[in-house]
């Protein structure tokens, strides 16, 4: 955690099987010393209030209430990263952008950047459009032919 660069996500792999938590309240505090970003945790966390009582960003696939301190340790800093899913092979690499918020977490390659910068107001003007429509009482059916089928 000492070792993080200003504005940078975390992103912390726990191995399975995820039983303890690999991040907590004090590992937060440390980060916001940093000035990170935010983390992301592809496995458990703990300390959910202390979280929140910081307002601190931090995303995780599990809690736990145990600590990890005797059976995690940092193994490597700043280099690609297997995303734990039986769904889907994903890496993460330093440079990626993370983009989190209550809906989940998604990574963009850092070669993909501008691309989807380009795509997303066209998406987000869609999506308008589809709303308004629906408001309106039109089905979702007939919006979604209108709309998202060009």
């Amino acid at each position: 955690m000492d070792q993080i660069p200003r504005d940078a996500v975390v992103f912390i792999s726990q191995p399975a099987p995820h039983v303890n938590a690999t991040f907590g309240g004090l590992m937060a505090l440390r980060a916001i010393q940093t000035k990170a970003a935010g983390a992301v945790i592809d496995g458990n966390l703990r300390d959910l209030e202390e979280h929140r009582n910081l307002k601190f960003p931090v995303f995780a696939k599990g809690v736990s209430t145990s600590a990890g301190s005797e059976l995690y340790r940092v193994s490597e800093v700043n280099v690609p990263v297997r995303l734990n899913s039986t769904i889907q092979e994903r890496w993460i690499n330093p440079g990626d952008f993370i983009i989190a918020d209550l809906n989940g977490v998604v990574c963009v390659p850092q070669a993909l950047v501008t691309q989807v910068l380009d795509a997303v107001p066209g998406i987000a003007e869609t999506n308008q459009r589809c709303a308004d429509a629906i408001k309106q009482g039109r089905t979702v059916a007939e919006t979604f032919k209108e709309f998202r089928e060009q």
